[in-house]
């Protein structure tokens, strides 16, 4: 069919509209802006996460790949860890960590896009027991109980997690008498395992992971810690970066800060406002 010249106008405008927006990028994770499009032939996206997500991301990754098309691939481990690895070389586009020190290590290391840098939660840390353990534990006092044979906490050198665990027994004056008993797991997914299957009696882990179980659990005042303020960045190595930047939007959104909480993260003022 013949096209009129206005209709043959209007298009390259169109084209011409698009094309501007490519170079300009996707509106920045540090905006908030989720974009909600997807092009599944642009590839996929590896994503750098601290086990603590395990479950929330998880969730938040079928709606974004249900939303866009796009499939997303994630990396666990702590923070610390996954730091290394981004500043090795590792083919992350996107880097959600535990801890906000690690983005801005990465940042001044200029492993990051700049502006990218964004708070997307804060975790909560719990005191929780193995199921074979036959007492209930209210407080950190009850792990001078001699029936707790193994506690396990999260490797302070580089999980955040494990590091407000220590410092929540040295607070509360518990962490040298408890030493004889500390267990360490590489990451907070694996001390959280360590109780779930009993090689633990209990265990101090991250509350995102304690929700979705049936085990007893009590939660760690948060002034026996310091906060655990979790950040997420786009990585500069990244050759996706407009697809990268539109994620990271997607868990600054109203939608992704909702699946967050409903794990028990708390919310950090003006993020999925």
């Amino acid at each position: 069919m013949r096209k009129s010249k206005p209709r043959i106008s209007r298009i390259l405008c169109l084209f011409a509209g698009l094309a501007l927006v490519a170079c300009q990028g996707l509106p920045s994770s540090s905006e908030g802006q989720f974009s909600g499009r997807g092009n599944p032939n642009r590839g996929e996206l590896t994503v750098a996460a601290a086990a603590d997500l395990r479950g929330a991301l998880g969730e938040m990754i079928r709606a974004y790949q249900d939303r866009t098309g796009i499939r997303v691939i994630v990396s666990y481990g702590s923070s610390g860890q996954l730091t290394q690895q981004i500043e090795n070389g590792a083919p992350f586009d996107v880097f959600l960590s535990a801890d906000w020190r690690y983005i801005e290590r990465l940042r001044q290391g200029g492993h990051t896009v700049p502006g990218t840098e964004r708070l997307y939660a804060r975790g909560r840390l719990a005191l929780v027991a193995s199921p074979n353990f036959p007492k209930a534990l209210r407080s950190l006092s009850d792990l001078q109980d001699p029936a707790i044979r193994h506690l396990a906490i999260a490797n302070p050198d580089h999980a955040p997690y494990g590091r407000a665990a220590r410092q929540a027994l040295e607070r509360s004056g518990l962490w040298e008498a408890l030493q004889p008993k500390i267990v360490l797991g590489e990451n907070i997914l694996q001390t959280f395992q360590f109780v779930q299957t009993g090689q633990a009696d209990a265990g101090l882990v991250a509350l995102a992971l304690v929700l979705p179980s049936d085990l007893r659990w009590t939660l760690i005042p948060p002034e026996l810690h310091e906060p655990i303020d979790q950040g997420l960045a786009v990585l500069r190595r990244t050759p996706n970066e407009s697809l990268a930047r539109d994620f990271a939007a997607f868990v600054l959104s109203v939608e992704g800060q909702e699946i967050l909480r409903r794990y028990g993260f708390e919310s950090i003022p003006s993020v999925g406002q």
